[in-house]
């Protein structure tokens, strides 16, 4: 239920109050870590990663200035894939930010890293994979990418998502193989 609240709290105060950054730019948003977000092992729960996660990309997107015009024009966020490294736990009450970035594209998906640090250091770092669609079809990463006002070319992804991308197309290449030998059995 309190992520409800630190929704509602993101879009009627902290979005009206971002500061401004460019599309490659890093976004810092700030949490603690509440006691109902905990679990048995006193430390943030692995649900409320994803969930602090797509309140920190709706900021990042505020923060581009991007928030506003893409809801206008029905573009919404999808994401298709998730990868996560946990580092160390978050004890409750603990305050920490979770720093997002784009760190690159290809022709059919937005590649974001997330972070999430506190004075205590790095806790956990993920990557996301993600489109954005519009009347059921996805929105073209270029109409995107000319939407946000970016002129240059794709970064060259980081290794280990470059890498990560690769397992995600062996994954589908093996599901795809998988379902014809059971259509053909």
């Amino acid at each position: 239920m309190n992520l409800i609240f630190r929704m509602l709290w993101l879009f009627i105060w902290r979005i009206r109050h971002c500061g401004k950054i460019g599309f490659l730019d890093t976004s810092s948003i700030s949490y603690r870590a509440l006691p109902t977000d905990c679990d048995v092992n006193l430390h943030l729960t692995n649900s409320r990663y994803p969930s602090f996660m797509d309140l920190a990309r709706t900021y990042l997107l505020a923060e581009m200035g991007l928030l506003k015009p893409f809801l206008r024009k029905g573009w919404m966020p999808i994401v298709n894939a998730y990868e996560f490294t946990y580092i160390r736990d978050i004890k409750p009450l603990q305050r920490f930010s979770v720093e997002t970035k784009v760190v690159g594209w290809d022709d059919k998906y937005f590649y974001i890293e997330q972070r999430f640090v506190s004075d205590r250091g790095l806790h956990c770092i993920a990557h996301v994979r993600g489109v954005f669609v519009c009347r059921g079809k996805q929105v073209p990463i270029p109409e995107l990418v000319a939407a946000a006002g970016y002129q240059g070319e794709a970064p060259t992804l980081p290794p280990e998502v470059a890498q990560w991308k690769r397992m995600l197309q062996m994954k589908k290449a093996s599901n795809h193989d998988n379902s014809r030998r059971d259509k053909v059995a």
